[in-house]
């Protein structure tokens, strides 16, 4: 009887467990990181990126989710951070393309206008 309700008990303990674990990881990235590669001259708010891979990410994804920044690929550089707003995906904009871009005299770089997250209906309109 005792074998029984300790079997029991650590099974149950153990799907638990298993639940939580899977649970979390659904979530995904919180943090939204995105790895882009521009072949041409870009800019975010203040700063020109030179063709290149950069990482987007969340700063503050536990709360407002508002703080963006952007480094080099392995984060030992950060090229800008700051606030952006919070901007839905336009329609017929196909839910894989990440990256909206605005306008921008001829020879200069394309500013981005927005990083939207891969599947999603949202994303962030950097602040021109």
């Amino acid at each position: 009887m005792v074998n029984r309700k300790l079997l029991y008990t650590v099974g149950g303990v153990l799907l638990v467990g298993w639940l939580v674990t899977s649970s979390a990881s659904a979530f995904g990235d919180t943090a939204r990181t995105t790895y882009l590669t521009f072949n041409r001259p870009v800019s975010v708010p203040g700063v020109a990126l030179a063709p290149g891979t950069y990482r987007f990410e969340i700063v503050n994804p536990n709360s407002s989710s508002d703080v963006v920044r952007v480094s080099n690929r392995d984060r030992t550089r950060v090229y800008w951070m700051g606030f952006t707003l919070h901007t839905s995906r336009p329609a017929g904009m196909k839910h894989d393309q990440v990256i909206s871009f605005g306008e921008a005299p001829v020879n200069t770089p394309l500013p981005i206008r927005a990083w939207y997250f891969i599947g999603e209906n949202t994303g962030r309109e950097f602040i021109y």
